[in-house]
């Protein structure tokens, strides 16, 4: 465990922003973490946890202690001839977690293949995409309580999880520290989720309809709509999807007979935020160093040289014109943090 000082954040965020931490420290394991909450520095400055850095943007330097996780690990802990229950490291790579799973033929987390970041950061974004959650295979939720230090392991319903939504997220934001999560998934059983999107097409192109081909329509998917962080920065998908009554999405259809909805109760649905973005004329539109990308609107890019401010202003714009377009208020899913 080592404490650098003006320590850049540079490969820490996948926006590319050139910021720096007064403080930044990675710990293995969590009686090193229970030591750093306990120590004058955590006592005396404020501090922050990041993951891979994929879904944060930073509008200054950071002036107080950036933490990090190198916690890692995959262990089966329990399970039947059906299910498997494993115990991950939230300092894990979450994408070498997911390739990890398909190698075992283990079902539950392939439609979240591709996704940037680690472990740790699943269960209090909830993660999503292409129809499925970190919500539907999460089990248990082992955590660390900043305040007193103390190990808390959270059932998936005390967690609370909504879309892109969890109780980390709210009540209990800043509270705790996320060192292994619990996932359960099938070993038997499995039936393929592909209808959602563009998924089902590309899922039939590939003559073995398994576990491994969903993972493989789902990145082929992403690689043809998302841009490489180390070759353009982005936190991938900038805003959700909004979520709104169904009253307005009928009327909004009198006019737009093609918007696209996702059902999510009796009286809601989720409107794609891409489509809302494209149709304001966002989409492929550069504002100096900062865009929209041509290929998905729901991704702000970092053209080279854009700092925090550039990104965010540009987020405002966006939100403004659909806003007035549509009557619709667009959440960023990014988090923001203003140093």
């Amino acid at each position: 465990m080592k404490t650098i000082e003006n320590y850049s954040l540079l490969n820490n965020n996948t926006f590319g922003v050139d910021v720096n931490a007064r403080y930044f420290i990675e710990y293995d394991s969590v009686e090193e973490l229970q030591y750093l909450l306990r120590s004058d520095l955590l006592q005396e400055n404020k501090f922050f946890h990041i993951g891979g850095g994929s879904n944060l943007l930073f509008i200054n330097d950071y002036e107080g202690v950036i933490l990090h996780s190198k916690i890692t690990g995959i262990d089966a802990i329990e399970g039947t001839r059906c299910m498997a229950v494993l115990k991950v490291g939230a300092g894990e790579r979450w994408d070498s977690f997911v390739e990890y799973c398909v190698s075992k033929n283990y079902g539950g987390v392939e439609n979240l293949s591709g996704i940037p970041g680690e472990v740790g950061a699943t269960p209090v974004q909830n993660i999503g995409a292409y129809g499925a959650e970190a919500a539907n295979v999460i089990c248990a939720v082992e955590c660390i309580d900043v305040k007193t230090g103390a190990e808390k392991t959270f059932t998936a319903a005390e967690c609370e999880f909504g879309y892109r939504d969890s109780v980390f997220k709210r009540a209990l934001k800043g509270k705790y520290i996320v060192t292994y999560v619990h996932f359960k998934l099938q070993k038997t059983g499995w039936t393929p989720n592909v209808n959602y999107g563009s998924l089902k097409d590309e899922f039939a192109k590939y003559p073995e309809q398994n576990i491994a081909a969903v993972r493989s329509a789902v990145l082929a998917i992403r690689g043809r709509k998302l841009p490489e962080p180390k070759v353009l920065g982005n936190a991938g998908s900038f805003f959700m999807n909004p979520v709104v009554p169904i009253s307005l999405y009928e009327n909004l259809k009198k006019s737009y007979p093609d918007i696209p909805c996702y059902p999510v109760s009796d009286t809601t649905v989720k409107i794609a935020a891409g489509w809302l973005i494209e149709k304001c004329g966002w989409k492929g539109k550069s504002v100096g160093p900062v865009a929209v990308h041509g290929s998905q609107a729901l991704v702000l890019i970092n053209k080279g040289g854009a700092n925090g401010l550039d990104i965010i202003n540009l987020s405002d714009s966006i939100r403004a014109s659909v806003r007035e377009k549509f009557g619709i208020e667009l959440i960023p899913e990014v988090n923001i943090i203003f140093g």
